[in-house]
């Protein structure tokens, strides 16, 4: 007799049944986070937990494709130029393009940059991430003559 909610009565947990798929993207991400490189590393040890005063997401999926560093809230990617990005630039420009059409601001810091000193790096991308150069809430700037009415 097979009890409901234990398997095929072996004594398992559960149902059984196929595993969640994950969009490719997912899985991409998850392998990212694993391999990152040494200045990726270093910029996320200076960005995580808040000591920007934002939140970042390290090989955050958005869309189609992976970004090196996410904040959700000031709409934000970083993504960590290095050897690698010079031959992909073309890939790089389509990534961008995606992103900006889609209301997200792209910062790009060089390698060599992050491994000079990350502690700048760290508190330039914060600075920014904290007041974003473009305030979707403060409206569009007023048109010429406007401001002085």
């Amino acid at each position: 007799m097979i009890l409901p909610g234990t398997g095929r009565g072996t004594g398992e947990a559960g149902g059984g049944g196929v595993g969640q798929l994950l969009r490719p993207e997912v899985v991409t991400a998850r392998k990212l986070r694993r391999e990152m490189s040494l200045p990726e590393v270093l910029l996320w040890q200076r960005l995580k937990g808040s000591a920007t005063g934002v939140k970042f997401r390290r090989q955050h999926p958005v869309g189609p494709y992976v970004a090196d560093f996410f904040c959700h809230d000031a709409r934000l990617a970083v993504e960590v130029d290095g050897q690698i990005h010079e031959a992909s630039e073309g890939h790089d420009r389509e990534r961008d393009r995606f992103f900006e059409t889609n209301g997200l601001q792209v910062l790009r810091v060089l390698a060599t940059d992050v491994l000079a000193d990350p502690d700048a790096v760290a508190a330039s991308v914060g600075a920014l991430a904290v007041r974003p150069l473009h305030q979707p809430a403060a409206g569009p700037p007023p048109r010429a003559g406007e401001d002085q009415e």
